[in-house]
């Protein structure tokens, strides 16, 4: 068997994922040999601009994309909530891998149990307009404060600024051993991650029919439904990066059930959804929970958001 070659984002989290998945694909394939090529992607280069004013997507997985078509890896591993929902031509993604703790988590300066607990406008550092909305919902009186880096930056933006919490997926946490920092975790149902949080999606050459074997060994079939569901919501908005939105599934037996929100950015309107269906029909589940956000009040939102992206920068 040849020396296959693995695409991943420079950076702690990304290479341990990277490993997670070289592991798996070893204990069904003891001989193979795998080589890790690091990349740095247009996002890991650009660690000022806020994320909710890129005007393109792909900005972590871009990179990736681009060598592995032009024959200089086999495959990528990404986190799939990074992936655009538009698959690049001749690309596939050939495992779901990994669907454990999507949930979002809080890390306080001052060790706290609960959102409540924090002080009255406390600075929250977060990347994302859906957890700026998601917080100011609960709380209108807090301040999100636009912050960047990978996960032992924010760490140490948090111990050393003048923040008072930040906000992070828990998946990455676990995956580098620093759970114990955790001050509380949200419940997805309450506090809704992105579509495909915690998941990793192993991409290659559709037509490298050797190396999508390989990697069939370790496709999870249940978390590709579960990621199906999820980001056939962002599919059917049509929103990108560029709206408060998230997606939460989980399987039961063979009925899969997907939570969903929209929000205005400042929090006061988040509309929920909530739909049921047959695993076989994720998305169909995930395209239904779409079309009740959009009939509710959502396609005004949207409206209003892409209006004001037209007049100028997203503020928060």
């Amino acid at each position: 068997m040849k020396t296959l070659t693995v695409a991943t984002r420079r950076g702690p989290l990304a290479v341990a994922q990277t490993q997670m998945v070289i592991a798996a694909m070893k204990r069904h394939y003891r001989d193979i040999e795998i080589k890790i090529r690091e990349v740095t992607s247009e996002g890991d280069r650009d660690r000022r601009t806020v994320l909710w004013n890129l005007k393109d997507t792909g900005y972590f997985t871009a990179r990736l994309e681009e060598i592995l078509a032009a024959g200089e890896a086999d495959f990528a591993v990404h986190s799939f909530k990074d992936l655009p929902t538009r698959q690049r031509e001749g690309l596939t993604v050939a495992a779901v891998y990994d669907r454990r703790f999507p949930q979002d988590c809080v890390l306080a300066r001052e060790r706290v149990d609960s959102l409540d607990r924090l002080p009255a406008g406390a600075k929250i550092g977060t990347s994302s307009l859906r957890r700026v909305a998601q917080l100011r919902h609960l709380r209108s009186d807090l301040e999100p404060v636009p912050i960047r880096g990978n996960v032992q930056t924010r760490i140490r933006k948090l111990k050393e600024g003048d923040l008072d919490a930040i906000v992070l997926a828990r998946a990455g946490l676990e995956r580098l051993g620093m759970s114990s920092l955790i001050s509380f975790t949200f419940d997805p149902h309450e506090f809704i991650p992105a579509p495909a949080q915690g998941v990793l999606a192993v991409q290659a050459r559709a037509a490298d029919a050797m190396t999508n074997e390989i990697l069939a060994s370790i496709d999870d079939q249940q978390a590709r439904a579960i990621t199906d569901a999820e980001r056939q919501v962002l599919v059917d908005l049509k929103c990108g990066c560029h709206a408060p939105v998230g997606a939460y599934a989980e399987c039961t037996g063979d009925t899969i059930t997907l939570d969903a929100f929209i929000s205005t950015l400042d929090g006061a309107e988040l509309l929920r959804a909530r739909t049921t269906g047959p695993v076989s029909e994720a998305r169909e589940t995930g395209r239904a929970a779409a079309q009740k956000l959009l009939q509710a009040g959502g396609r005004r939102i949207l409206d209003t958001l892409e209006r004001e992206r037209h007049e100028g920068d997203v503020r928060t």
